[in-house]
């Protein structure tokens, strides 16, 4: 006979909060349309912009910088690239001489979920202090996303890219995105706003009890 026992957990609303829900057809337009608008910074970055090989390459910038480089598009200004960055601005958002982001996007293949885990919770609390309507989109990409968006940027890995309100020729791929991503839904913060007590939720899960081996 199958010998069982109880096993009590506590539950708690902190462990998950779910990444918005895209379908194929959708994340292949924002693709598009992101990669569309990051094309000329990926195309200044390779016409002007060159990777440093030490001290013969900076003698040698040091002779091309009589050239005239035209300045970077005014994009850049709007678009930050990086983990570490991104979750570092998405803390500070509360505060009202932030300029806040539009969209985020996450590569969630290739690399461990430690990475990226916290998106959701971050994208949800930053967008408190924004308007139902302008809340923060959280958009999880795969793999061969980050591929095309690393050749628009002409930049060998990106792992996450954020737009803020308002960047230039990007109203497009924004409205898209409000449209057909919801923002991210975080249970326990509803609740936390309401000021309602809720009760400890203790689960009672039947475990199997093994064999124990003999000596």
């Amino acid at each position: 006979m199958e010998r069982k026992r109880i096993v009590h957990t506590l539950d708690t609303p902190f462990s998950v909060v779910e990444w918005p829900q895209i379908s194929q057809e959708d994340q292949d337009v924002i693709l598009e349309l992101l990669c569309h608008l990051l094309s000329p910074l990926g195309t200044h970055r390779r016409l002007f912009v060159t990777p440093s090989k030490g001290m013969r390459d900076r003698k040698r910038k040091r002779a091309q910088d009589e050239d005239p480089v035209p300045p970077t598009p005014e994009l850049a200004g709007y678009v930050d690239v990086g983990l570490s960055h991104i979750s570092r601005t998405l803390q500070t958002m509360s505060g009202k001489d932030a300029k806040p982001y539009s969209v985020v996007f996450v590569a969630r293949s290739g690399q461990s979920s430690a990475f990226h885990c916290h998106f959701p919770q971050m994208v949800a609390l930053a967008s408190r202090s924004q308007p139902p309507e302008k809340a923060v989109r959280l958009v999880g990409i795969s793999k061969a996303c980050e591929d095309k968006l690393s050749a628009a940027l002409g930049i060998p890995r990106v792992s996450s890219i954020a737009l803020r309100e308002d960047a230039p020729q990007a109203k497009g791929l924004v409205d898209f995105v409000r449209e057909h991503v919801k923002p991210v839904e975080v249970a326990w913060l509803k609740e936390a706003r309401a000021g309602q007590y809720l009760d400890t939720k203790i689960d009672a899960v039947p475990t199997k009890i093994g064999v124990k081996k003999k000596a």
